[in-house]
């Protein structure tokens, strides 16, 4: 485990910078967050937020109303998170927690949530997960423990990869050894785990960079 956090951990001083985002991945970001729906006033929980790429939009979604929750199991991550707060002046906005997914406790969000907001909090609103579940070893587990701690009703959202097809199926090397250099699974699909948490009716997807990037919402059940 510790092997795994250095290697998750390695290069966040540069991560925006070499990870493809500008290029690739915000296309995902971009097409999860808008199939999400975030409402303003809502708490969202950005599962394996990395260095913070999904705050802008997620801030300005939620409103002065509402709150970001980041979780991250890398201290070096988190850092480069909380200089992007500290910078843009989000600290009332966004709650940040070092913690592995897979050990996510209810009660950590709720006293995140209570933090802002004071007790009788019934759970967050909104699950996000951008190309964090295929980098988690113990996926399920994390994806079970991160349902528990919304509310009824609460939406949910994976953006993440696979090889392209079509036409781009000639970058499918490029991919690969991009998922590999970053320690993703290419092919663990996580969006499949909302099939079985989702309202059926409920389910959106859409699929940039010529299905490389899949993004999946959908209401859940419980």
């Amino acid at each position: 485990m510790a092997t795994m956090l250095r290697r998750y951990g390695v290069g966040a001083r540069w991560y925006d910078l070499l990870s493809g985002e500008r290029w690739v991945y915000r296309a995902g970001r971009q097409a999860g967050i808008a199939l999400l729906g975030v409402r303003r006033g809502d708490v969202v929980l950005d599962l394996g937020c990395g260095t913070g790429l999904n705050f802008p939009a997620l801030v300005e979604a939620v409103g002065p109303e509402g709150l970001v929750i980041g979780i991250d199991r890398s201290p070096d991550m988190l850092a480069m998170a909380q200089r992007r707060v500290d910078r843009e002046g989000w600290g009332e906005h966004i709650r940040l927690l070092r913690v592995d997914a897979a050990h996510l406790r209810p009660e950590q969000v709720a006293a995140a949530i209570a933090d802002v907001r004071g007790a009788g909090s019934t759970g967050a609103d909104a699950l996000l997960a951008t190309y964090s579940l295929s980098v988690i070893g113990p996926r399920n587990e994390a994806w079970r423990r991160a349902l528990a701690t919304l509310r009824t009703g609460a939406r949910a959202c994976v953006v993440d990869m696979q090889p392209p097809h079509g036409f781009w199926r000639v970058l499918a090397p490029l991919a690969r050894l991009a998922c590999a250099a970053g320690g993703a699974d290419i092919s663990a699909h996580p969006w499949r785990l909302l099939d079985a948490a989702a309202s059926p009716s409920t389910i959106q997807r859409t699929e940039r960079k010529g299905g490389h990037i899949v993004a999946v919402a959908a209401t859940l059940r419980k």
